[in-house]
């Protein structure tokens, strides 16, 4: 939700250079934490919990 929402809040201003895609990534977040907080309010239950989530890899990605 968050990388779909930050991509069309970028492509709607026409984002470019790092301060604009950067408050296009706060605002998306945003909108993403919104979206997760009214669900688990709805469900009553946790989006992310210790079952479901997956610790970052130990492997480092080489760089480009």
């Amino acid at each position: 939700m968050t990388e779909l929402s930050t991509r069309q809040i970028a492509e709607s201003v026409d984002a470019t250079g790092m301060n604009e895609n950067e408050a296009a990534a706060k605002t998306g977040g945003g909108i993403a934490k919104k979206a997760r907080l009214e669900l688990e309010g709805k469900t009553g239950r946790k989006v992310v919990t210790a079952e479901n989530y997956l610790p970052p890899s130990k492997k480092k990605l080489a760089r480009k």
